[in-house]
């Protein structure tokens, strides 16, 4: 396969809002030992894509400083001592970053195969979030059939990934949003939804006997809340925290009640606990996807040259499900 020397990118010309997101001309990345480099077709956009353009999450040592996440594309180069995939596969990627560009590199455990049946928009929607679920959800959060599941911001790729993975492994599951139409989004992926405008979780969960593990992005005055509303030996798994790190709780109840707050990001961990999840999400999250228990669920698509409105676009909160760049 013969590569350019050069690519299309959006870089961040300095932290900002959106519209310090610029086309550029960058050099074609190459592969190092161990890594593969794909042609992107379609890049999500997530979350810490937008907190890095703001300034407030900076990229781990030796990843691209472009922003990006996740991809769909085809292999194009290999690095030295790469085995498992071919030139032109299909694949998707969890990417240390670089995604807002024509080229990325990752390392090749980090990649998986475009599931059977999918379109390569829909495979780019999939590497972040099912990493992020897969890993708090079930790894952490111990989630198993029969027990029931809370998640918050349902509507968000996170919410509605979580929600159908953990749908698909037998649990019950709430998830609040803001609106009747995130709600009824939720509520068509199989999620008891709960519009936090109207009515009080903590209420509607502590009826139903508690929520067993609970995914939550917000913090701030959710944190205690969360905690009244979690069953007797229930798990809190925090992701991010949309609006405070900081909460004054009881830990006398974490005590009584036999409560764990646990909670991690995806980014900094090292390449092989990311190659670890990757082998899970092939084995177990693959299946649900192709047997269609798990859907991606669109919001929009910009061209790469627009990245700038994506952002604008994910910074309302008036999205349902991901956003992508169209690249190639």
């Amino acid at each position: 396969m013969t590569l350019p020397q050069t690519m299309r990118a959006v870089e961040i010309s300095a932290p900002g809002g959106p519209e310090v997101l610029h086309e550029v001309e960058r050099p074609v990345p190459q592969p190092a030992a161990g890594e593969i480099l794909i042609k992107i077709a379609y890049a999500g956009v997530n979350r810490p894509d937008a907190l890095q353009r703001a300034g407030a999450y900076r990229a781990p040592l030796g990843a691209s400083d472009l922003p990006g996440l996740e991809c769909s594309g085809h292999v194009a180069a290999l690095g030295d001592g790469v085995s498992g995939w071919e030139l032109g596969d299909e694949v998707c990627a969890l990417l240390p970053g670089g995604g807002y560009a024509e080229y990325a590199t990752c390392p090749a455990a980090h990649a998986l195969p475009v599931p059977v049946g999918l379109d390569l928009k829909s495979a780019a929607c999939l590497p972040e979030t099912c990493f992020t679920v897969w890993s708090n959800v079930v790894q952490r959060g111990g989630l198993k059939a029969g027990e029931t599941f809370l998640v918050h911001g349902g509507s968000s790729g996170i919410g509605t990934t979580a929600i159908q993975i953990a749908r698909a492994l037998g649990a019950r599951v709430f998830a609040t949003a803001g609106s009747a139409e995130k709600c009824a989004a939720c509520a068509e992926l199989g999620a008891v939804a709960i519009n936090y405008r109207e009515a009080d979780f903590v209420e509607l969960l502590r009826a139903d006997g508690g929520a067993d593990v609970i995914l939550d992005m917000v913090g701030g005055s959710y944190i205690a809340r969360n905690i009244k509303a979690l069953a007797d030996d229930g798990r809190m798994v925090f992701i991010a925290f949309l609006e405070s790190p900081k909460a004054e709780i009881n830990f006398a109840q974490v005590m009584l009640r036999r409560l764990t707050i646990t909670g991690s990001t995806l980014r900094p961990q090292s390449d092989a606990a990311k190659a670890r999840i990757a082998e899970e999400i092939r084995a177990q999250v693959w299946p649900m996807v192709e047997a269609g228990k798990l859907r991606v669920v669109h919001d929009s698509t910009f061209p790469l040259a627009e990245a700038a409105r994506a952002h604008a676009r994910m910074e309302t909160n008036a999205h349902i499900g991901k956003i992508v760049l169209e690249i190639g």
